[in-house]
């Protein structure tokens, strides 16, 4: 990462869980045509063991690994809530330091509210010039 990045362009790794790979597929590409994330990874499905109102319970389900920045996380948090099926979905944000710089600089850059908006103005052919 380099020294000039802002704390906002801090990158961060989101974890999240979702109950099946359809749920997992349109939270991934919303979050990733809404610039709220660069890249997400939807991994294997999993089998989860967990506490919920006081019973062990078992689940399959479909971890995702989703790259944004730290500027972008609150609106992508309220993305996730808003689309998750859960009453209660993990959301848990990982501090990047360490990375290949180029990768690091591409998440920032593909995450940038800013372009978010200038591209969201432009015609479908301004954006495929």
């Amino acid at each position: 990462m380099e020294a000039c990045q802002t704390r906002a362009q801090t990158p961060l790794l989101i974890l999240t869980n979702l109950p099946d790979e359809a749920s997992a597929e349109a939270l991934a590409t919303a979050l990733v045509t809404e610039r709220l994330a660069a890249c997400v990874n939807i991994l294997a499905p999993c089998r989860s063991v967990y506490r919920w109102q006081g019973a062990i319970e078992s689940a399959r389900e479909v971890p995702l690994l989703i790259k944004t920045t730290t500027e972008r996380y609150a609106a992508l948090e309220a993305a996730i809530r808003v689309r998750h099926p859960y009453e209660l979905p993990e959301i848990v944000a990982v501090p990047v330091t360490h990375g290949l710089p180029e990768y690091l600089a591409w998440v920032v850059t593909e995450t940038r509210a800013e372009t978010a908006i200038s591209t969201q103005d432009m015609t479908p052919s301004e954006r495929d010039a």
